[in-house]
């Protein structure tokens, strides 16, 4: 027994630390375009839901599927009812894993071809360069799920001498549940839904397990491989905890669905391997994985909507607005990290701006107490997720946007320092005589507000540094004329002073608003090489 136990042991740990490599791998090697792949084919929830199929068959894990649709929801990349629809990809995704251990696993001798796999890809991983060895980590990991197959082959012909599941009642409920509890059980031991299908698999190649108690244990493994992204959500924000709770009630639901139809499916399966040559054994129980969740996706897709909407009922946001993006679950992820700091800063600089719009409306609009305290902790809370952001020195471009984000902070908080006008301007801020650079600011916090909110016109970017740029020259000539006016008594010396601070507070607001906003500008608009200020001092 115990090298029955060692055998059965290692050959799960095979499998798994297979699929683990294979996963890291793929991931690693397709990098950002998987990524912007999977974000960018999500316009509809049919289109999330290819999308979540097709990278769970490509990174042969629903696990890692759900785990990083999760980080995106968190970061904003993705709105929640398309993430509903990832998620229903990825469970559909991981039954590939099935269909490629009963066709070539369970056939031929795999485990013996995969060896010199092994090999190639551990010579590609040592001398490689760049993603290349990311991609000598997946083929290894590949042909090592293919010796964990074959260990586990062994292992259970063995264990079909000691122990015959297939002598549990088939037909009685008691069995199908304790199948369906044991999927559950052996998915969360193994963190790995596909490691529990392919050791029933095997178990049933075997004639360990009998087909209908093997059918059971598969739906217990959709439902427990659940646990994994539940995890995932503990501490996280309000949107991820939803996406897992979707996972979660999504394959619960399904797995339900199964067991009340499993006559009718495994009558569905028999029919298919008696009038389309389905063949018996391992690969109808893949067949058998496929049509289950197929039929699960079948009820939920269509009311995607109104499943999002009651997940939503159920886990309302109390949170703060400004900074719901900021999961700390995305900093493993510096590109998604530096998106949900991006899309944080723009909600922040979007109501600070419209604070200091308030500010230089007439009549001025003044902040209140709350709106303040929630911007210095929103602004608090930025800076303190981008100083948990890991080093990018090996990555040029994400340096660049990791620096340009600095920058929008610090300017952000130079003009939160500044949210009103000083003390003494207001009455001078309206004046005719000001009123051309009032005029200016306004529209440059306008169009810089629009931008941030992304509802700027597609000319905003022109504009709005024209705008500033006409205001910072508007107060440099100013400037001398209300001296000389000043000299020569036609104004008073205290209202000269007034003035000038009045067009210094419009003139800096206006230059860190535009700034802020060219900054954080989506990435079809250029963002400055460096934040020397224009011809006029900046503070």
């Amino acid at each position: 027994m115990v090298v029955l136990f060692f055998q059965l042991f290692g050959g799960i740990g095979l499998f798994l630390l297979g699929m683990m490599l294979l996963t890291d791998g793929l991931r690693a090697f397709a990098g950002e375009a998987l990524r912007s792949a999977l974000i960018r084919f999500t316009g509809t929830p049919l289109k999330a839901f290819g999308s979540g199929a097709l990278a769970t068959v490509l990174v042969q894990s629903s696990s890692a599927t759900t785990v990083t649709v999760i980080g995106f929801v968190s970061a904003g990349l993705l709105s929640f009812p398309h993430a509903i629809g990832v998620v229903m990809g990825a469970s559909l995704g991981t039954t590939g894993t099935g269909w490629i251990v009963s066709v070539l696993g369970l056939k031929v001798n795999v485990g013996f071809y995969a060896l010199p796999m092994i090999g190639l890809g551990a010579f590609i991983k040592l001398l490689a360069k760049g993603r290349w060895r990311s991609l000598g980590l997946a083929v290894a990991g590949f042909g090592l799920i293919f010796v964990g197959i074959q260990t586990l082959q062994d292992a259970m012909h063995s264990l079909s001498e000691h122990v015959d599941l297939s002598m549990l009642p088939d037909g009685a409920f008691v069995g199908h549940l304790l199948a369906m509890l044991l999927g559950i059980f052996m998915t969360v031991i193994m963190q790995s839904s596909s490691a529990a299908v392919a050791t029933t698999l095997t178990a049933l190649h075997t004639r360990t397990i009998s087909f209908d108690l093997a059918a059971s244990l598969v739906i217990g493994a959709a439902v427990g491989t659940t646990v994994t992204g539940a995890l995932a959500a503990i501490g996280a924000t309000v949107p991820a905890k939803r996406t897992a709770l979707a996972h979660v009630i999504f394959n619960l639901a399904t797995g339900l669905i199964a067991i009340a139809l499993l006559p009718l499916l495994l009558g569905i399966i028999r029919s298919a391997q008696k009038h389309m040559a389905l063949e018996p054994g391992a690969m109808s129980l893949a067949a058998f994985h496929t049509i289950f969740i197929a039929v699960g996706v079948a009820v939920f897709l269509p009311l995607v909507a109104p499943f999002a909407r009651l997940i939503e009922r159920i886990l309302p946001d109390r949170g703060p607005l400004l900074t719901r993006h900021l999961d700390r679950s995305v900093l493993r992820s510096p590109p998604v990290a530096l998106e949900a700091a991006r899309r944080a800063l723009c909600e922040t600089g979007a109501e600070c701006i419209a604070a200091i719009r308030g500010a230089a409306a007439d009549p001025p609009v003044p902040s209140s107490p709350e709106r303040q305290a929630a911007l210095s902790e929103a602004l608090a809370g930025i800076r303190d997720f981008l100083d948990q952001v890991p080093p990018l020195s090996d990555d040029v471009a994400l340096s660049q946007r990791r620096i340009a984000l600095m920058h929008a902070l610090d300017h952000l908080l130079r003009l939160h320092s500044r949210l009103a006008p000083p003390s003494g301007t207001h009455k001078v801020l309206f004046m005719p005589r000001l009123n051309p650079a009032l005029e200016l600011c306004r529209l440059v916090l306008a169009l810089a507000e629009a931008s941030l909110r992304n509802e700027a016109p597609d000319d905003w970017l022109s504009r709005i540094e024209k705008a500033s740029a006409d205001l910072a020259a508007l107060r440099r000539d100013d400037r001398s004329r209300l001296l000389a006016e000043s000299a020569a008594r036609t104004t008073s010396p205290e209202q000269t002073l007034q003035m000038l601070d009045a067009m210094r507070w419009l003139d800096r607001m206006s230059y860190h608003a535009w700034r802020i906003s060219r900054y954080l500008g989506e990435d079809d608009h250029p963002r400055p090489e460096n934040d020397s200020p224009p011809a006029h001092p900046d503070d």
